[in-house]
């Protein structure tokens, strides 16, 4: 009845029918009008309370609690929106002066004779939304910089043979490897670098780019599978 209802409201050519409809779509969905100079600073007065509120929460709750289940010095660790999700076997150590997104996941392989390291440097930033498969270990070293939605993949997660995905079996040790991001990279938006890849110091790698295999110090790769675009001038 309703639905029927509903029905010829939308679609009657009646104007009774269009009058009514019109009536209905203001009832679901009422406007309350804007006073100029009041929404304007009720929205500041939201921003402030919203700022205030989320630093109480990182500086008294998150961080610390964060701190508390990774080793390193950990000095001056910047956590920012809310606390990354850790998940599996998983060691992280963490040195000095590193900012991290709080949207963000760190999971350790659930399986191996080793416990998975996630080890983070000093200066590190690790972007909003990245996702981190550490097998052996992923080594982020000193001044490494990562943007969003960056996919470390260590491990896959499920065997090659189909019959064995069924059956719920864990990847093999031949499909796993350590990821290492050397001293100065800097890995574009939307990146996903897979196990045994080692990337150079000072590479780039731009956004989007799936990278494969390693990466030359001070290149910039692109692509998928990223290749070197272009060489960089050594600092050194």
């Amino acid at each position: 009845m309703t639905e029927n209802l509903k029905q010829w409201l939308k679609s009657s050519d009646s104007p009774f029918a269009k009058s009514l409809f019109q009536i209905a779509k203001l009832i679901r969905n009422p406007q309350m009008f804007v006073i100029p100079g009041f929404h304007a600073c009720l929205y500041k007065l939201h921003l402030l309370v919203k700022t205030i509120f989320s630093e109480l929460l990182r500086i008294f709750y998150f961080t610390p609690i964060f701190k508390s289940q990774i080793k390193g010095s950990k000095r001056n660790l910047y956590l920012y929106s809310g606390m990354p999700q850790i998940l599996g076997q998983l060691d992280i150590t963490c040195q000095d002066n590193s900012r991290i997104s709080g949207i963000s996941t760190f999971c350790g392989r659930s399986h191996g004779l080793n416990k998975s390291q996630l080890i983070i440097g000093n200066n590190v930033d690790i972007g909003w939304q990245n996702s981190f498969s550490v097998a052996g270990k992923i080594v982020l070293q000193d001044d490494v910089r990562l943007a969003g939605r960056v996919f470390l993949a260590g491990f896959p997660g499920h065997p090659l043979n189909s019959q064995r995905r069924a059956l719920g079996e864990p990847d093999d040790d031949s499909q796993v490897g350590d990821i290492i991001i050397e001293q100065g990279a800097w890995v574009g938006t939307g990146v996903t670098i897979l196990a045994g890849v080692t990337v150079g110091k000072g590479a780039i790698v731009a956004a989007s780019s799936v990278v494969t295999k390693d990466v030359p110090a001070n290149t910039i790769v692109a692509g998928n599978p990223a290749k070197v675009v272009k060489k960089l001038e050594s600092e050194s």
